[in-house]
């Protein structure tokens, strides 16, 4: 993927400066830049503060009083049961902070964005009508996506999208939504608790396509998420967590990709597997086909295909997403193919300890094998396939006379990289997945096996 992509940002922040004392006001437009302010704090007996992308700026040296805040907090109106209130027709949020006795004694203006054009850097996953989950850190950019996730389906690809919006993050406050929402519709959701309320009750009474949901966080919208999808309605939410693993270790939230439960396998079983009797396995398919981990503003990671992910991880093994980064001008280029390592279950052997390099040997009457983990299998077959070489591929370690895998994962040494070498397995290591490091491994085995037939 090589594509050139335009990003316009509106920020709005001549309203949100208007709810600011006049003197905080004038230093914040002061200011060199306000691209990367996220949020404005003001807590009571401390200078105000102008928080940006990996820095801070003291708005002045007195510290805010109580009437400044109460000055705050009129211009913005009432704060709801979250202590958090809004702008009209803005995408800020105003959250406040409380003491003992119920009164406000710290703000926050966090700053929002509709960044139209973010979206593409995941387009093409929106488009195969997938179910799609966002994960990522806190101010990493979740939601400003979402919301050009409903305007682009909307708007470009004439789709009937709701917005389930909990906290008015994504539509704004009031009850005419942003523009950047494009024609998608909004509810809002009255308190918290009600959010799998509203979700079910959007799909029951309005017909829609698409359903964009911000922070799935408890068992019931998890439910109420998987009753969607049944229905054959596309879903895109974000959850908490960073990472796909934190998502299946959550008990409130691993429904979302299948859940987790233990399974106790027979004798003949455990022993075919040369597993433990009781194993960890996926539950239920996936609610969400995809999953998106946004690790910086620019770059994020996709699962593509989660149940297999989520598969994988439960039997120990470390996946390999796709990785795309958006570089200076636009251009979305990726740099991480993904790999899906077809692996058996967890199983325990012993012998010498193996290293990269050793040579390595054959059993007579049955070609080479190689078990490869965390590397593109398919890349591996052709390279395999054009050397004409007696190689098979194998998902079993057991059966395995060499592993292959990639730099990244050998100076990790995960567990089934520790458990090749307890095994006596050589372990050959390639620096990318790429085709001509696949086809220099074939021409390096050549020359560490001595076979006729090569």
């Amino acid at each position: 993927m090589d594509l050139a992509v335009r990003r316009e940002i509106v920020d709005d922040l001549t309203e949100l400066f208007q709810i600011l004392p006049d003197d905080v006001r004038r230093a914040l437009e002061a200011c060199e830049t306000t691209e990367d302010l996220i949020e404005i704090v003001l807590d009571l007996g401390r200078p105000p503060e102008a928080r940006f992308e990996g820095h801070y700026v003291l708005l002045r040296d007195d510290p805010v009083t109580a009437e400044e805040l109460e000055a705050v907090i009129a211009r913005v109106g009432s704060f709801g049961p979250d202590n958090r209130a809004g702008i009209e027709r803005t995408l800020h949020r105003i959250s406040g902070i409380r003491n003992r006795e119920g009164y406000i004694v710290g703000i926050t203006c966090r700053v929002g964005r509709a960044v139209f054009g973010t979206i593409d850097i995941i387009r093409d996953v929106l488009e195969t009508g997938q179910n799609i989950l966002l994960l990522g850190r806190p101010g990493v950019g979740k939601t400003t996506l979402l919301r050009e996730v409903a305007r682009v389906a909307a708007d470009e690809f004439q789709k009937r999208v709701i917005v389930v919006d909990t906290s008015n993050e994504i539509a704004g406050d009031g009850d005419v939504p942003h523009p950047a929402i494009g024609r998608a519709r909004r509810m809002q959701v009255p308190k918290g608790v009600r959010q799998a309320d509203v979700m079910i009750e959007a799909v029951e009474n309005h017909m829609p396509e698409v359903i964009v949901i911000d922070e799935i966080g408890t068992s019931d919208e998890a439910y109420a998420a998987r009753t969607i999808a049944e229905r054959g309605v596309q879903l895109v939410g974000t959850a908490h967590g960073n990472t796909l693993e934190n998502l299946v270790l959550n008990p409130a939230l691993s429904d979302l990709v299948g859940g987790v439960q233990v399974v106790t396998l027979g004798d003949e079983e455990a022993r075919k597997r040369g597993s433990q009797k009781s194993v960890l396995e996926r539950k239920a398919p996936p609610t969400f086909d995809v999953v998106v981990e946004i690790q910086e503003r620019d770059q994020v990671a996709i699962h593509h295909r989660v149940a297999d992910t989520v598969d994988a991880l439960l039997r120990g093994v470390e996946p390999v997403p796709e990785v795309r980064r958006r570089g200076e001008g636009g251009t979305i280029e990726v740099v991480q193919d993904a790999a899906w390592p077809d692996e058996e279950p967890e199983s325990r052997g012993h012998g010498a300890a193996g290293r990269a390099g050793v040579p390595v040997r054959r059993g007579h009457g049955r070609p080479f094998r190689i078990f490869p983990y965390a590397v593109s299998r398919q890349r591996l077959e052709n390279a395999i396939r054009d050397a004409r070489a007696p190689v098979e591929i194998t998902k079993f370690l057991q059966e395995a006379d060499m592993v292959l895998t990639v730099k990244g994962q050998y100076r990790k040494m995960p567990k089934r990289l520790r458990e090749a070498e307890a095994r006596g397995l050589p372990i050959h290591v390639v620096r990318s997945n790429t085709q001509a490091q696949f086809q220099a491994f074939i021409e390096t085995l050549r020359t560490k096996t001595t076979d006729d037939r090569w």
